[in-house]
């Protein structure tokens, strides 16, 4: 495959005569650079050459390369498939083409490379040759990982209440519409719990701001170790307010979730010296369960339920009022 310098076959014959420099020169000028030439042989779909930067990057010795399998067989097997069918296909077709693809080192590592291929064709247009370039894109690909995670960090935090960690309005809203839909479908339940702390403005008065933003992450916390299924949403719906999400729950199922809610902020036993209605720190809730019949809406449902919750705030507070919506 590889010969000696006197007998070599490159991947570009015609640069020799086109630069005027002699095979040797030639060859130096290949094998210094990173990228890495190649040529493969259609016909015989063996490697004509192959540059000897192969063993410096993946460890592979340069006369290891010997047929096309090779190259596959030393493919991430994530990546063999689709990259080897859409090369052959290309190829088949004389279009040029670039892959990239997780090449395997002789240590078990891997290397991300891009294959730049270039079709040579004989005067009577069939396939004769393959050559091209492999190049190392590991760090380019490393920062495209950076960025896209950087993306997703910043597309959580869009949806995430930036003081309590819990999902905010907007990740409700999306939720709501789209379990609403999921419901109408299926004639699933749905159901929804509105919470507002009681008193908490007279809470803030007598604790400060900053022990109120505590107040409001603790129970931020709370919620979402009792609304922790998958499809579940804990957010916080505005100031001291927060709403649960809750697909595929029934009127018992909503019922034993907010005496949960209730409990899991009466164990927190944060003090609340300046209610009217408890020494620790207490909850009102309206919640509802909805069927969705054909033409309703998911903002009457939060209507319905705000209007529960007002009822709990207007018969005594730290209490549940809970009805079937339809």
């Amino acid at each position: 495959m590889n010969k000696p310098v006197d007998g070599a076959e490159f991947p570009f014959p015609s640069a020799e005569l086109e630069l005027g420099c002699d095979l040797a020169v030639y060859k130096t000028l290949l094998e210094s650079t990173r990228a890495i030439p190649w040529k493969i042989d259609w016909a015989t779909m063996t490697f004509a050459y192959i540059g000897p930067q192969i063993e410096a990057l993946l460890g592979w010795s340069q006369d290891s390369w010997k047929t096309v399998d090779d190259w596959a067989s030393r493919m991430h097997p994530d990546d063999r498939e689709q990259v080897v069918a859409f090369c052959v296909s290309q190829s088949q077709a004389g279009v040029d083409h670039e892959a990239d693809y997780r090449a395997l080192t002789k240590d078990d590592g891997f290397v991300w490379m891009r294959d730049v291929v270039h079709v040579v064709r004989k005067e009577n247009g069939e396939v004769d040759s393959l050559i091209g370039f492999m190049f190392d894109i590991t760090e380019r690909k490393k920062t495209e990982q950076k960025l896209l995670d950087m993306q997703k960090k910043l597309e959580a935090l869009s949806f995430e209440d930036g003081l309590t960690g819990a999902s905010n309005r907007r990740m409700f809203d999306k939720h709501l519409g789209v379990e609403w839909d999921i419901a109408s479908r299926t004639g699933q339940p749905l159901s929804l719990i509105l919470l507002d702390l009681d008193h908490f403005k007279q809470f803030n008065d007598r604790y400060g701001h900053l022990q109120g933003d505590d107040c409001l992450v603790q129970v931020a916390s709370a919620l979402k170790q009792v609304g922790h299924r998958p499809r579940d949403i804990v957010a916080r719906y505005g100031g001291e307010e927060f709403v649960l999400l809750l697909p595929q729950t029934d009127e018992a199922g909503a019922a034993r979730i907010a005496q949960q809610c209730q409990d899991a902020i009466a164990s927190l036993a944060i003090d609340h010296v300046g209610s009217t209605t408890s020494a620790l720190l207490t909850a009102s809730l309206g919640t509802g369960t909805q069927r969705p019949a054909p033409g309703s809406e998911a903002k009457d449902m939060v209507e319905a339920v705000d209007k529960l919750l007002y009822q709990a705030k207007k018969f005594g507070r730290n209490r549940i009022v809970a009805a079937t919506l339809g």
